[in-house]
């Protein structure tokens, strides 16, 4: 109802209530007034668009649209909401370690180390003395450290527990995640299920002395780096926790601990609805399942910046879509968020792209105080429907897998691989037909950009031996999630 009151000092006058002649409006009759200015297309045509997943966004929601999601209402710290986490991933560990303590040093609260011995996807580590030259300087009690390893992975969380001997309580994140090193080459040396065996029997005994750590994280970040959907994504991370947790299960941990050890990953893009809705779906989707286990856990959930929706391009404009990453990930509640730098899809970062990567998430957390507010987008007729639809969607696909017979079973079987194929294949049809756009690149190019600094470095020259991952048996073999970078047909044209 319109209310209408005027006043002057000492003078008030009636409150006209100027609705009272005109009927409530129905949806029927907006739609119809809507359709003439249309010219003959339908709403649907006009108004309505539709994810990679296929699902719809109307223009408009109302209170029909109102549905229950699973919440975050814990309160969050006010000064330091989420875990700002560092990636270092300089081939050389003495370097790699001066860059983690200068980021630990200027706002940063925790660090992921890549490990790659051949130098070339991260820190050339093969050994615990390799890792310990990276964390020289490190408080491992009160600086989490998070690891990605690959295959490498449970010999990594040998080498970090071993250095933070001194520290049973550190919050260590040891992050073992074989599922997405062989989702990702489509191999591994010895059966890909004997990896998670391995995997889980390390972290059970790890468990044991550490009682604060994540061992394993459990992401659909290979399904999302190839070109994959937001439920694809979502639902192979909720495969890869049911995985991880089966396992945990089998090594000798109760289902509370084994849950309870297990990290959820989720990746974002430059789309920042989409992306709000995808952490909350992923919150979604662990507490039906840990209620079907009949155990109470919360989740617990890593944010990282897509690096297939980055450009070479103009990369200045990189920074646009990493804030939006970030602006998601604060808003969807993530624990911990991971934002790569803008120089990423040409090189190495600079200590200028690094505090960059940094600043970012700074100013988010203490200009913009996204964190101060529990779970921010809840109420939202739209976000709440479109996590609701995502949550919905990537449980049926959730289901597709486990009646494969899990995740490495549909991995091998191609059923993941297909799905995200095709996909892919979707959405580079709609980046060549400009439906969809890429700043930068396919609108807006900078006819005066020239290639942003990157460190200069050899990869090889740091490389060392590291130990063989090779287990007993026939080796593991699947159809790769060969990762994409959406810009790169266009800035190699």
């Amino acid at each position: 109802m319109l209310h209408c009151t005027w006043e002057t000092e000492g003078l008030s006058g009636p409150t006209l209530q100027l609705a009272d002649d005109f009927a409530p409006p129905s949806r029927e009759d907006w739609l119809a007034l809507v359709e003439k200015t249309l010219k003959g297309e339908t709403f649907e045509d006009a108004l309505v668009t539709r994810t990679p997943d296929g699902i719809a966004i109307a223009p408009l929601y109302t209170a029909g649209a109102a549905t229950g999601v699973a919440r975050d209402l814990s309160p969050r710290n006010a000064d330091r909401p989420w875990d700002l986490r560092m990636r270092v991933a300089h081939p050389d560990p003495r370097q790699a370690g001066a860059e983690g303590l200068k980021d630990l040093e200027s706002g940063a609260a925790s660090l992921l180390v890549a490990i790659d011995p051949t130098g070339q996807a991260g820190v050339a580590i093969g050994s615990a003395d390799d890792l310990a030259k990276v964390l020289d300087g490190v408080l491992l009690d009160l600086a989490p450290v998070a690891l990605d390893a690959g295959l490498l992975g449970p010999r990594a969380a040998d080498w970090l527990g071993a250095l933070a001997k001194a520290a049973p309580n550190a919050p260590l994140a040891f992050h073992m995640d074989p599922l997405t090193a062989f989702a990702t080459t489509g191999s591994t040396p010895g059966p890909a299920e004997s990896h998670v065996i391995s995997a889980a029997t390390v972290g059970v005994r790890l468990a044991a002395t550490y009682g604060k750590a994540s061992l394993f994280l459990a992401t659909g970040r290979a399904a999302h780096e190839a070109g994959g959907s937001n439920t694809e994504e979502l639902a192979m991370m909720a495969a890869a926790a049911v995985a991880y947790a089966r396992a945990l299960v089998r090594a000798g941990l109760s289902m509370d601990d084994a849950f309870s050890r297990i990290v959820l990953g989720v990746s974002l893009d430059g789309e920042y609805f989409t992306g709000v809705a995808k952490v909350r779906a992923a919150r979604t989707l662990w507490a039906r399942i840990t209620a079907a286990c009949g155990v109470i856990v919360p989740a617990r959930i890593e944010a990282r910046s897509s690096q297939r929706m980055l450009t070479r391009m103009d990369a200045w404009t990189n920074l646009i879509r990493l804030t939006s990453a970030g602006f998601a990930a604060a808003v969807g509640g993530a624990d911990a968020v991971v934002l790569g730098a803008f120089t990423d899809a040409i090189g190495l970062p600079t200590a200028f792209a690094r505090r960059q990567a940094r600043n970012t998430q700074l100013v988010l957390m203490e200009e913009s105080h996204l964190g101060r507010v529990a779970d921010p987008a809840g109420g939202a007729w739209y976000l709440d429907q479109l996590t609701d639809q995502l949550a919905r969607a990537a449980w049926g696909g959730f289901q597709a897998i486990e009646g494969a017979g899990g995740l490495i079973k549909a991995l091998e079987a191609g059923l993941v691989a297909d799905a995200v194929g095709a996909t892919r294949a979707a959405q580079q049809a709609d980046y060549a037909d400009k439906s969809r756009k890429i700043l930068g690149v396919t609108v807006f190019p900078n006819a005066q950009d020239t290639p942003a600094e990157v460190a200069a470095v050899d990869p090889a020259a740091f490389a060392v031996a590291g130990p063989d991952p090779r287990l007993p048996g026939p080796d593991g073999a699947c159809p790769p999630l060969t990762p994409v970078r959406f810009a790169a047909a266009f800035e190699e044209a």
